[in-house]
């Protein structure tokens, strides 16, 4: 199981340096204009109807579990046949995952963004969301002030971004099949920004997923000899 450290320290290393870092300028950047554009509170207004929610809840579902289930079942399945591009794979998708896991559960603790007000219901339950008061403003900053569950970045699209763009990028050749991939963290992310998470949430955890993915694909493509 060595394998899922392959170029671990390495690839840490890559994410926070040179232009993956001015990426992460750029999530932090794009946060702050969303925020004060007022587009996080609009956003939470216009999408919190039942039919909106409920057709976003199961984002939270299988942003929860194809992380372990998916990469799991990838791994099982190249230790059991002894295939070493399944079992490479599976290794890959397992450290992006678990990167953007701890690195989205870093940022939480230091951000403890408050979630949003009646995050799985408002207009459903029959509260009027334009008499609500806006607390997208609602930074904690400091240490563990606001937990790691919620806050900015959602886990759920940095986790979900991260395995979908290290596929993308391990498979190189495969591109035009795997950007297909795209609809699940986009599915997953859009998911949560209805439900437990501000719409800014989504978005700098679509880069940050991405950036750490695409490290982590590149990365086991040598191991694949793809080169």
């Amino acid at each position: 199981m060595s394998a899922l450290f392959f170029n671990l320290y390495r690839n840490v290393q890559a994410i926070f340096s040179g232009l993956n870092l001015a990426w992460h300028g750029l999530a932090v950047g794009l946060t702050i204009i969303i925020l004060m554009s007022g587009l996080d509170w609009g956003w939470y207004r216009w999408t919190r109807s039942a039919v909106m929610v409920g057709l976003a809840r199961p984002g939270i579902i299988l942003g929860s579990l194809v992380p372990i289930l998916g990469t799991g079942a990838i791994l099982l399945a190249g230790w059991v046949s002894r295939h070493r591009g399944w079992f490479t794979t599976g290794c890959a998708l397992g450290q992006a995952a678990g990167l953007g896991f701890v690195i989205s559960s870093i940022l939480k603790a230091f951000t403890g963004r408050r979630p949003p007000p009646l995050a799985y219901h408002s207009r459903a339950a029959g509260v009027d969301s334009t008499r609500l008061v806006d607390i997208s403003h609602g930074f904690q900053l400091g240490f563990l002030r606001g937990g790691v569950f919620w806050g900015w970045p959602s886990g759920h699209t940095t986790v979900a971004f991260a395995m979908t763009t290290c596929l993308i990028a391990l498979f190189p050749r495969a591109r035009p099949a795997t950007w297909l991939l795209l609809i699940y963290p986009f599915y997953v992310g859009l998911g949560v920004s209805v439900t437990i998470h501000w719409l800014s949430e989504f978005v700098a955890g679509a880069i940050i997923g991405s950036v750490a993915g695409t490290v982590v694909g590149r990365s086991f493509r040598e191991r694949l000899g793809h080169g």
